[in-house]
């Protein structure tokens, strides 16, 4: 099946997306909501949520790169999306997309990959393909949007002013996450490894791990330190999955957060607490007063699975 510019039929259930008489409605104040913004040259991001709101969720943050020879576009939110990241993108450039990447297999990052021609190149981790081999999104003709090109470690796209250096560090958020680093402009996009301030989401099902989440962070922050980057050095800047752009010691933080809380639960869980004690128990409030805790539950009781036989 060809690749186009099509909205489909499409029934989106969690995703807030409908459609009625074949053509899709998407809520009008997330539409709203969804800008797209200069993160730096030719750098942009057009928003997403944290999926705090029904009526303002889109999806992921989505990377816009202007490059020399076209468009390369990180993460394409929710099904039915595609048609307004292209309104956004054609307020900056009339360059046409040439690449894909998917940093994670999600549907709030992968949702609109079908929207784009044929031409499109799509990249993602070759965990991620498999894992999106498995959805329902990407059964039968559809498997056609699935990423066309994966690598294990690091693939670098692009030279000069238009690199992007992609790398695997492990397993955290699911076991294929990738993390972008627009090498010129020293910026990273760290998909859902850094979704926002609160317990991140582990997917056990796509190889996710809050035991390594931590480890994962760490590696990806001490050996990006050590890349030779120009001409900023380390990057400044960080793209999270969901919130906005934030800075290089905001990353860092959120590894020592998620770091304490895999202390935390293991030690909940050697004074013989449930998960759903230690749910109860565990504050991080005081060592991280700018984060929320609506995710934390979530997060206990899939690493108690996780520790436990």
């Amino acid at each position: 099946m060809k690749r186009g510019i099509a909205l489909g039929s499409i029934l989106v259930v969690g995703a807030f997306a409908i459609t009625v008489g074949g053509v899709q409605t998407l809520p009008s104040a997330a539409v709203e909501a969804t800008a797209i913004e200069q993160v730096r040259n030719n750098l942009y991001v057009i928003t997403g949520s944290d999926a705090s709101s029904r009526e303002t969720f889109s999806g992921g943050n989505t990377g816009v790169f202007v490059t020399d020879e076209g468009v390369t576009i990180v993460d394409t939110k929710l099904p039915g999306w595609g048609q307004v990241l292209l309104e956004r993108i054609r307020t900056v450039t009339d360059k046409p997309i040439t690449t894909i990447i998917n940093t994670h297999t999600h549907g709030d990052h992968t949702g609109s990959n079908t929207f784009f021609p044929a031409s499109v190149e799509i990249v993602a981790h070759e965990n991620t393909r498999t894992n999106m081999e498995r959805m329902d999104s990407f059964a039968g003709e559809n498997a056609t949007y699935l990423p066309n090109r994966t690598y294990a470690d690091r693939l670098t796209l692009g030279a000069g002013r238009d690199q992007i250096d992609l790398y695997y560090f492990g397993a955290g958020h699911t076991n294929g996450d990738t993390f972008i680093v627009y090498t010129a402009l020293g910026v990273m996009q760290t998909g859902d490894m850094f979704p926002w301030k609160d317990a991140p989401f582990l997917d056990r099902t796509n190889g996710g791990s809050g035991v390594e989440f931590p480890r994962t962070l760490s590696r990806a922050i001490r050996r990006i330190e050590e890349s030779s980057l120009q001409p900023y050095g380390a990057p400044e800047l960080i793209v999270p999955g969901h919130i906005p752009v934030t800075t290089w010691a905001a990353l860092e933080e959120y590894q020592r957060f998620v770091s304490d809380l895999l202390q935390a639960v293991r030690n909940a869980l050697a004074a013989g607490q449930s998960a759903t004690e230690a749910a109860e128990s565990i504050d991080l409030t005081d060592q991280y007063p700018t984060y929320e805790s609506n995710r934390m539950a979530a997060a206990i009781e899939a690493i108690y699975e996780e520790l436990q036989p």
